[in-house]
């Protein structure tokens, strides 16, 4: 084990990490030695990705929560002390952005966007750094979007979302230093499940440098890093994960 990526003894939580990217951290960081709770609305869909981590030899607990409710994060935060008495890690990947022309956007749907993308992280952030910081520390990476950074039509409510995450980031690594390190990553069109429903022409080609969607174990690396224990001085950054956009 590289000593970099080594996070034996590490527990994690990862929301979103039943399906897609938030699958594939998880993983990867079971992989590495880190007991991982998976957290997402659907207990069996989370129970199978424990399952596949308990199988990798580390510990794993499948709490369903639907994190864009602040009582929710609140019961989620309490559920993962009670279950491994502390946590090192948070990732927080949960999130959607259905495509609608802005005058269509109901304010159900606006409010449900905003919950996800922004006001559930915001809240399980703010439980879970507190008591990291007033433990033995820790890292939270958010997983927020180049839609952040460059807005597009048809996704409004998401890009200002993300672009609140990604605000957040920057001063919770402010809040909770320097005992919790905060960390986000602009990650760009991924070819997890919501990609069945592109165009096929999406499914192949992006407007970016490398001229493709990412495949996505490619954001393993650098969710590994920014949450790796040798990353110390690494805070309030936005990295980009997006094929050069």
């Amino acid at each position: 084990m590289d000593p970099l990526f080594d996070f034996s003894g590490r527990i994690a939580l990862v929301t979103g990490g039943s399906r897609g990217l938030g699958r594939e951290m998880a993983l990867a960081l079971a992989a590495r030695g880190a007991d991982v709770i998976i957290a997402s609305r659907k207990a069996d869909a989370c129970e199978a990705v424990a399952a596949e981590i308990r199988a990798l030899g580390v510990r794993s607990a499948a709490i369903p929560a639907n994190v864009a409710r602040w009582d929710a994060c609140e019961q989620l935060a309490e559920a993962a002390w009670a279950t491994f008495g502390r946590l090192d890690l948070l990732v927080n990947n949960a999130g959607s952005g259905p495509l609608a022309a802005s005058d269509t956007v109901s304010e159900a749907l606006f409010d449900k966007i905003v919950g996800l993308n922004f006001k559930g992280p915001f809240r399980l952030s703010a439980l879970i750094a507190r008591r990291m910081a007033e433990g033995a520390g820790g890292a939270i990476l958010n997983i927020s979007s180049i839609a952040a950074l460059k807005p597009l039509p048809r996704v409004v409510p998401y890009s200002a979302a993300k672009a609140a995450l990604n605000a957040m980031t920057v001063a919770f690594a402010h809040e909770f230093a320097p005992r919790v390190r905060v960390n986000a990553i602009a990650a760009g069109p991924f070819l997890t499940d919501i990609a069945k429903a592109w165009p096929e022409e999406a499914r192949h080609v992006a407007p970016n440098a490398l001229q493709r969607p990412g495949k996505p174990p490619e954001i393993v690396p650098a969710a590994l890093m920014l949450l790796s224990p040798a990353a110390t001085f690494a805070t309030g950054a936005v990295v980009r994960v997006d094929g050069g956009h």
